[in-house]
């Protein structure tokens, strides 16, 4: 697939484009010829950080407003090729803290975003950051699409609502929409401030500061990861091709324990120790357990499968924060 050919010259609005994968995006695609615009609300609880638009910032128009802003959404959206679908609340902790905050966003936020763009311009593709987190707790390794949904937080509800919408609006309305399940993303420009969203971008914090790597439980349980510039990827195919409107996948990599991870990291980093402690009871009650993703169907369909080493991506992500740690703490 002729990637670059499908988005020169063409217009891309990202929501959410000031966070991680967000912003990433938005260097791949002027990268390609590409025409970037970003809607965020630069919400500080988030991954959003006005540094990950550093040297591009002159090169993309940025709006700052929440996708409940039919009126700042109907300017964004108008004229617009091509939609990547990343805002939205994240945080495990966070929606169980305030439920109605990730509702209101996740589920409400979508179905307006949608609706604005039904009624503005019906004809733009979009791809939704969907989530790992709707299927709970695996029954069987790996997960795939067909897997039970059966999440255990409020995120996993609310994520699954906005998907779902997604979906209806192609089936209902005709429009190309597709959706992403996403594994844990690493890489350049993600949160390390705390562990709101991610354990891996608090880890990567802890080694660089000299600080323990705290494993939750006894670090036996099975994850799978994707470095972010293998994310894109994925977005980048899905929405430029046809056979994925309407369509749910997962992502996917190598299993790996997380005491395997954390050695990994710290083998990478060249020091650092890791200790084993005691899950937090709230953090207890929502860990999904072992999981890894089954992405056998995206690879079918749109020829997509990660490509970038565990070990790589912490050697990239690792030298990001060695020279800009300072605008993520």
């Amino acid at each position: 697939m002729d990637i670059a050919h499908s988005y020169r010259d063409k217009k891309a609005l990202i929501t959410g484009g000031l966070g991680f994968i967000g912003s990433n995006l938005a260097r791949k695609l002027l990268d390609l010829g590409a025409e970037v615009n970003i809607l965020d609300n630069a919400d500080p609880a988030t991954g959003a950080n006005p540094f990950n638009l550093d040297g591009i910032r002159q090169q993309v128009k940025v709006i700052e407003a929440d996708i409940q802003d039919e009126a700042k959404v109907k300017e964004a959206v108008q004229g617009q090729d091509f939609l990547f679908n990343l805002a939205g609340e994240m945080s495990h902790i966070g929606s169980m803290q305030d439920p109605f905050k990730d509702l209101s966003v996740n589920a409400v936020g979508q179905l307006k975003l949608l609706e604005v763009c039904r009624v503005t311009n019906p004809a733009v593709r979009i791809v939704f950051a969907g989530t790992r987190q709707v299927y709970g707790r695996p029954m069987y390794l790996p997960v795939d699409e067909k897997h039970l949904l059966t999440p255990l937080d409020n995120n996993g509800v609310s994520k699954r609502a906005g998907e779902m919408y997604h979906i209806v609006y192609n089936r209902v309305h005709g429009m190309a929409t597709c959706v992403l399940r996403m594994t844990n993303t690493y890489g350049p420009r993600m949160r390390i401030r705390d562990d709101r969203l991610t354990f891996i971008g608090w880890w990567f914090r802890q080694l660089l500061e000299g600080k323990p790597i705290q494993i939750f439980g006894d670090g036996s349980q099975i994850r799978d990861f994707n470095h972010v510039d293998d994310v894109m990827d994925a977005l980048l195919r899905c929405a430029a091709n046809p056979a994925a409107y309407g369509k749910i996948y997962n992502l996917g990599g190598e299993p790996i324990t997380l005491l395997e991870l954390a050695r990994l990291m710290i083998a990478v980093h060249g020091s650092g120790e890791y200790e084993i402690v005691p899950f937090p009871e709230g953090r207890k009650r929502i860990d999904i357990g072992d999981y890894y993703g089954n992405y056998g169907l995206i690879k079918s369909e749109v020829g997509w499968e990660p490509h970038v080493p565990l070990r790589d991506g912490i050697k990239d992500m690792l030298e990001y924060y060695y020279q800009h740690k300072r605008h993520y703490l």
